[in-house]
């Protein structure tokens, strides 16, 4: 079983930035993807960003494009979320994703989730 446990959720203002963590714990991740996504409030939720824990490539939602940065330290079994230039559109709680078999944008077949982490960006 993996625990995923999220952090640096909070409030900023628009053109600000925010770095989210996700610490992972119980079976180790060599084999696994951890991602991103976020429910914005009144939205469907959303993809963000994912990462294939074994070669790093990384794959990134239109809307978050050359703003977001998806990121993992093997030592401590973290993936960071690094947000700049965050608009209020980004308000949403943002939850932390993994799986072990499988690398994408779609949220239906990561297996394990975090309870999520508030990011409110005021205008």
């Amino acid at each position: 079983q993996v625990q995923l446990v999220e952090s640096g959720g909070g409030l900023v203002q628009a053109g600000g930035s925010l770095r989210l963590s996700c610490a992972a714990s119980g079976r180790t991740f060599s084999s696994y993807a951890m991602a991103w996504f976020r429910r914005g409030p009144g939205k469907e939720r959303e993809f963000v960003a994912a990462i294939r824990w074994t070669g790093g490539s990384t794959v990134y939602g239109d809307s978050v494009k050359g703003r977001f940065t998806i990121s993992r330290d093997y030592a401590k079994n973290t993936v960071y979320l690094q947000m700049n230039s965050l608009k209020s559109e980004d308000t949403a709680v943002y939850y932390c994703a993994a799986s072990e078999r499988y690398y994408g944008v779609s949220y239906g077949p990561y297996e394990y989730w975090g309870q999520g982490t508030q990011v409110t960006v005021s205008s």
